[in-house]
């Protein structure tokens, strides 16, 4: 009894001595290690008889559960006391630059998508969506575009299997559908853009069978040819952000608008032959346009000799690659990170148009 009141003290004085984790894993490997004295005490249980075991073994239990609190304790308050020299002899210096840290890119179709929100947006546009899986009737027929047409060639058009109403289904071939939705479920006048994914079964340099569009529309009264000319010239000026861009509107043809005009923008080369936006040495097709035919205008509900209305369309890739200075249209989309590193922006730091379209 006495020899194990002794231990007991000459453990926990040895226990509150250690002035480091170190020498206290020392005295605890002396008392609890496989060979320490209070293992040694617990295995001589084995070796009494019932009675004895009955007397001593709450008392070794006892000590061992002493030594492992005490141990317990002071590895606590060591830890503490060294937390506590840390914080006093250590500084950090909050005006240093963070490290860096590895930062994904916006691609530049998300990128000219924001900016032609953002210019529309000043023009008074509102953005609509809709399905990118759209049925004929939207797509095709409210369009005026007639069953002969040759848009809706399987070679043109991906089609799904006919719905058991006999409904046709496609992939939308623009984002006109967006159009007649929006006719039919808003009072006019309105303005919007409806910018989105379409799909075409056409690649090459210039073409991919899933590319963006942007299509804009305004239905009020008294609008004329005039209204859309100013609007594609005020929106390509904010766009290229040069004020010399000249436009060309050449007589055209689509089911849905008349007159219908394709548009073109005047270019220059520099000294390397690199074409530029701005001034007239030669044109590139932009964008296609016209005033909304009275067809589509009655297709959706509304009175053509009440409401007429512009629509155009462009494509958000095409506009990238003048923009921005790419030359195939199939490297937007192969997931190459080499070329997003090259043309892609940086999230906090990709340029914008906050100054405004021009008066």
């Amino acid at each position: 009894m006495s020899e194990m009141t002794d231990l007991k003290a000459q453990l926990l004085a040895e226990i509150a001595a250690a002035t480091s984790l170190e020498a206290l894993d020392a005295v605890r490997v002396a008392a609890l290690g496989k060979q320490g004295s209070v293992s040694a005490l617990l295995k001589s249980l084995g070796g009494m008889s019932p009675d004895e075991r009955q007397v001593q073994g709450p008392l070794i239990n006892g000590l061992r559960e002493a030594v492992t609190n005490a141990i317990a304790d002071r590895k606590a308050a060591l830890e503490g006391a060294a937390l506590n020299a840390r914080l006093a002899s250590e500084k950090l210096d909050m005006t240093l630059p963070a490290p860096a840290f590895p930062a994904g890119s916006v691609h530049p179709v998300s990128q000219v998508m924001d900016e032609l929100a953002e210019i529309f947006a000043d023009l008074g546009f509102a953005v609509a969506t809709g399905p990118e899986v759209e049925d004929d009737w939207h797509n095709f027929t409210a369009l005026n575009i007639p069953e002969s047409h040759p848009a809706r060639a399987m070679h043109d058009t991906f089609y799904f299997p006919d719905e058991v109403d006999g409904k046709k289904m496609l992939l939308r071939t623009h984002t006109s559908p967006v159009q007649i939705r929006t006719m039919m479920s808003q009072k006019p006048p309105f303005r919007i853009i409806a910018p989105g994914r379409v799909y075409r079964s056409d690649s090459d340099a210039t073409h991919t069978p899933m590319f963006h569009q942007i299509e804009g529309l305004v239905i009020d009264r008294g609008i004329h040819m005039g209204h859309l000319k100013w609007t594609l010239e005020t929106f390509l000026k904010a766009f290229f952000e040069r004020d010399d861009v000249v436009l060309r509107m050449r007589p055209s043809y689509f089911p849905f608008t008349e007159p219908s005009a394709e548009v073109d923008v005047g270019f220059t080369r520099d000294k390397s032959g690199r074409r530029v936006i701005g001034g007239s040495e030669g044109w590139m097709e932009v964008l296609g346009s016209g005033m909304v035919h009275p067809k589509v205008i009655e297709a959706c509900g509304l009175d053509p000799n009440e409401w007429q209305g512009f629509a155009f369309g462009t494509g958000v890739d095409r506009l990238a690659m003048l923009k921005y200075g790419m030359d195939d249209l199939r490297a937007f989309f192969d997931g190459d990170l080499r070329w997003l590193k090259h043309y892609g922006f940086a999230a906090l730091d990709v340029p914008t148009l906050s100054g405004g379209v021009g008066a």
